[in-house]
């Protein structure tokens, strides 16, 4: 199994367990900006190591996020 195929499965088991709460996630104003920070520094070629690792966590997170929205798009409208 790859590391895609096991976000995948775990956007599908969230978006099961409830469709309606998962299509309704948002990130916190922190958590918007902090990415906002990171994302200006890298585009700046300021960020730092821990800071671009941090970066590629949030954008994991949000990949499975997006994933299992769209799952639980799917699963209301059947």
């Amino acid at each position: 199994m790859s590391v895609a195929e096991a976000f995948g499965d775990v956007a599908t088991t969230l978006a099961q367990l409830g469709p309606q709460t998962i299509v309704q996630l948002k990130a916190s104003a922190p958590m918007s900006a902090r990415v906002e920070d990171l994302t200006a520094r890298k585009k700046d070629g300021l960020i730092t190591t821990e800071e671009t690792t941090e970066l590629e966590q949030f954008l994991a997170l949000d990949l499975l996020i997006s994933l299992a929205k769209a799952r639980a798009r799917v699963i209301l409208l059947a």
